[in-house]
């Protein structure tokens, strides 16, 4: 469902020039010899010791001489990991004036004292403001002028935080995070009145919470304290705390019900979910007239609810769960609609029971009490079931069809028609409007329309009258048409040269079956200004991303909404569906000369090995020649999260010096729907990395890129497709940037006894018991088939690696890095690491903390391939 949580849009949009996705490529004349490079030569990587520990199962038996690293306390681990840093070190000292360079001009485009746009939440309206200098931001809040105040106060944001008259500072997560190298802060929630504020805060990276009550009116907290917590909500009477507590797998198991002002010890545990594969939370419903437990597997999932007006009552299912059945609820009501000017009560039930990639069921409540069943209801959008592994369910041999293949179904709404990769991802109703957030080719659409318009659809039986809502065009760019902006003479920056990509990639719909290049298939192929035909609406044809959010108030008159691109920094609008306005509240500012329309981008579709059509996303500085650059590409492909487009400051500094920044967007991400991670995961997981190999290999044999020149970065399941493809393709790579990369996969999700593993069999298979999984995962793990002495004939061709990852993260162990760093060391590959030992999942925390690190790893991309 669209996830409407407080000031996040506001938030994201202020933060999305300071927030930087992984580093992002550069420019450069001379190549650097593979091997270990000059600055390494008088050093030499610390030896691990070897003593090896037989693993065996199904048969096979594998040698793991690395096996003791898995006490990351003992003294040994510890004192390998200090040398490892030092070694790291002195690898990179050489980097420290382009680190600095980096690090200058990424503070000097970011407006560094600035505030969110305020958002309205019962009696106040919320923001977070940053200052020069202060690592954290500071959240504040000023009460309303009165219950129609839905105008966002005017704030100076350079005063100080709680100057305004009425301001008042919530949080000042500077001042709490005094002393402590890490600081998290685990979620805020708030009573009714404003008064009372739950808060969780992390100090160590390993993900446990301690949660405190604080009185917001003296600042006083009350005395308990719930400690190594996973999260928690507070009713909106303020009286009581229901929190998740977590297992030695820390796995959040158990919902618990805290009174307020009471001891700990008395607290009672009023759900526990025994199936290893489940996680749990609890929160309040978006009407909060409900506490919500909803627990669920990679593939199953239930929602138990309780009234809040009765919190010691029994959690019930609003739906039983069903095997490999996934559903979401929340609940709104037709205001007015119904008999008499009375209210229509629904339920909205998201589901995957009957469509693989989803559909939306609006239930009248007036027919019966809770339990509902999956199904029940009026279907108001549903997925493309194209490519689906259980596609024929839907439509006789859908399973069997192209993923591309346009879907059209009388009962979706006129904007879902025709559309390709369709996944439906989410409905959220509101007093005055309908927001209906979907993918397709491969991009996120939003779809809106007045409430009482859906109501009237709703009660005559007829598809809901959806509009898409489009991002506004920049004026003057160069994607427009008839903008007049032209291209330099003699720029080759258009990517539709028919000579130089046949049979390499196309710019067509997913669907199109010739797989050719031809410029006769788009309507601008030879515009001299570069651009050219993506598919996307002609308003504008730039890349993006476009969601609803920071609507957190039921009953805000207008919707806002976000959206950023790959060279557009992040715009928060606020949109009223019934005059169409569409109101501008903040574009995140980027200083200096910075210019969006000086950059072009695409979306190419490249053809892998088994035929499958990818989507890559490309951006470059405007005028530069696309003829060998090097490049920086960057993938995911798990979980099916999507790798959507983003605005990066960091990327500017890569892109200003001539890099070519490249995203694959890989089967195992949810780019193009349901089908799109059914074909990356499981028996089917090469499938990412493949794709992953093809689409560098694309880019690279037209020319555009220079493999001596390639760097490609990847975090977490990221990190394991990068240790996959150094693997199979070496020499497509002069260096790889792998953050906390599960590269150990196998041995891990052996393990049950370990963190995520046994939730991870639904993603990766389970190896412990099939023997074709076990056999499979071998196949690609990236530890067991790295090179392991300088024999292999890969090492001569293998990129340099570098390395970041956490002592304290709890996805993935710090040992796998550390042993694979000491395998690849061991048979003479160049690899280097850096590892955070006050640190969890997602690295350091503090934004100039964040800066220097990213500014660290573009320095070492940078000259990895050799740019100047």
């Amino acid at each position: 469902m669209i996830q409407e949580q407080q000031g996040a849009a506001s938030a994201a949009v202020n933060e999305t020039a300071q927030t930087m996705p992984y580093p992002d490529g550069p420019a450069v004349h001379a190549t650097m010899e593979r091997g270990v490079s000059s600055e390494n030569v008088a050093s030499m990587p610390p030896i691990a010791r070897r003593e090896p520990v037989a693993r065996t199962h199904h048969g096979d038996t594998f040698l793991d001489p690395y096996a003791w690293m898995k006490n990351k306390d003992s003294a040994e681990v510890r004192d390998y990991v200090a040398a490892q840093n030092a070694y790291g070190e002195q690898c990179t000292a050489a980097l420290g004036p382009l680190r600095d360079t980096l690090f200058n001009e990424l503070t000097s485009r970011i407006q560094q004292t600035d505030m969110s746009v305020p958002t309205r939440m019962d009696g106040y309206w919320y923001f977070t403001r940053t200052r020069e200098g202060s690592q954290y931001a500071v959240q504040c809040r000023l009460p309303i002028r009165g219950e129609d105040d839905w105008t966002p106060p005017r704030i100076d944001p350079l005063s100080e935080p709680g100057s305004m008259p009425g301001e008042q500072v919530v949080f000042d997560t500077n001042r709490e995070a005094e002393g402590h190298d890490f600081f998290q802060v685990g979620g805020m929630d708030l009573s009714r009145d404003g008064r009372w504020m739950l808060y969780g805060v992390d100090t160590r990276g390993d993900e446990r919470y301690d949660f405190r009550i604080r009185d917001l009116q003296s600042g006083t907290e009350l005395p308990e304290v719930l400690e190594g917590i996973a999260g928690a909500c507070i009713t909106p009477d303020a009286q009581w705390v229901f929190y998740t507590v977590l297992d030695d797998a820390w796995r959040p198991c158990a919902v618990r019900r805290h009174k307020v002002g009471t001891l700990v010890s008395d607290d009672v545990e009023v759900f526990r979910e025994h199936d290893e594969r489940f996680w749990l939370g609890v929160g309040l419903s978006f009407d909060e007239r409900n506490i919500v437990i909803g627990t669920g597997s990679k593939t199953t999932t239930e929602v138990l609810m309780l009234p809040a007006e009765t919190p010691e009552g029994e959690f019930r299912a609003f739906i039983p769960r069903e095997p490999d059945i996934e559903y979401d609820v929340s609940f709104a009501r037709f205001e007015g609609a119904g008999e008499d000017g009375a209210d229509i009560p629904l339920a909205v039930v998201y589901h995957n029971a009957f469509n693989p990639n989803f559909e939306i069921d609006v239930i009248d409540m007036r027919l019966h009490e809770p339990p509902y069943r999956l199904g029940e209801g009026v279907c108001i959008a549903q997925g493309s079931p194209y490519g689906c592994e259980q596609g024929d369910r839907v439509e006789p041999g859908a399973s069997a069809k192209p993923i591309g293949t346009a879907y059209r179904n009388p009962s979706n709404p006129a904007i879902l028609q025709g559309a390709r990769g369709l996944g439906i991802e989410g409905i959220a109703l509101h007093r005055h409007y309908v927001a209906l957030s979907y993918r397709a080719d491969g991009m996120t659409h939003l779809g809106v329309m007045t409430k009482r318009d859906a109501a009237e659809d709703f009660l005559a039986g007829r598809p809901w009258r959806f509009r898409e809502l489009l991002p506004p065009a920049l004026e003057g760019d160069w994607d427009v048409p008839d903008s007049g902006v032209a291209a330099p003479a003699g720029n080759s920056d258009s990517l539709d040269s028919d000579t130089c990509f046949t049979g390499c990639f196309t710019q067509h719909s997913p669907s199109d079956p010739s797989g050719a290049s031809s410029p006769s298939d788009s309507a601008d192929a030879s515009d001299s200004s570069g651009s050219s035909e993506d598919g996307l609406p002609d308003v504008t044809r730039r890349l993006y991303t476009i969601a609803a959010g920071g609507n957190p108030t039921y009953e805000a008159p207008r919707m806002r909404y976000t959206f950023s691109g790959y060279t557009r920094p992040g715009e928060l609008h606020e949109f009223d569906p019934v005059t169409g306005e569409d109101l501008l509240l903040k574009r995140a500012r980027v200083l200096g000369d910075f210019d969006p329309c000086n950059y072009m981008e695409r979306r190419m579709w490249i053809t892998a090995r088994d035929g499958e059509r990818i989507p890559v996303s490309l951006v470059w500085r405007r005028g530069v020649t696309l003829d060998h650059l090097p490049m920086f590409v960057t993938g995911y492909g798990a979980y099916e999260i999507s790798s959507d487009p983003g605005f990066s400051v960091a990327r500017l500094s890569m892109l200003d010096r001539g890099v070519l920044y490249a995203v694959p967007h890989i089967r195992g991400g949810g780019e193009m729907g349901r089908a799109w991670y059914e074909q990356g995961r499981r028996l089917s997981k090469r499938h990412s990395f493949e794709d992953f190999v093809d689409a560098v290999a694309a880019l690279q044999d037209a020319g555009l890129a220079d493999p001596e020149r390639t760097v490609a970065v990847g975090g977490s399941a990221g990190g394991l497709l990068m240790g996959a493809v150094a693997n199979l393709a070496p020499e497509r790579f002069s260096g790889i940037e792998a953050d906390v990369p599960f590269v150990d996969a196998l041995t891990s999700i052996l393990d049950p006894s370990l963190p995520l593993t046994v939730t991870e069999w639904d993603e990766w298979g389970d190896p412990l018991h099939d023997p074709e999984v076990y056999r499979y995962m071998k196949s690609y793990t990236p530890y067991e088939n790295a090179p392991e002495s300088p024999d292999d004939p890969r090492v001569a061709h293998f990129p340099k690696i570098l390395i970041t990852t956490s002592m304290n993260d709890t996805r993935v162990l710090v040992v796998e890095p550390l042993k694979w760093m000491a395998r690849l060391q061991a048979a003479g590959v160049d690899v280097i690491a850096k590892i955070e030992v006050e640190a969890g999942h997602g690295g350091t925390t503090g934004r100039y903390k964040q800066w220097k690190e990213v500014s660290f790893e573009n320095a070492w991309c940078l000259r990895t391939m050799g740019v100047a």
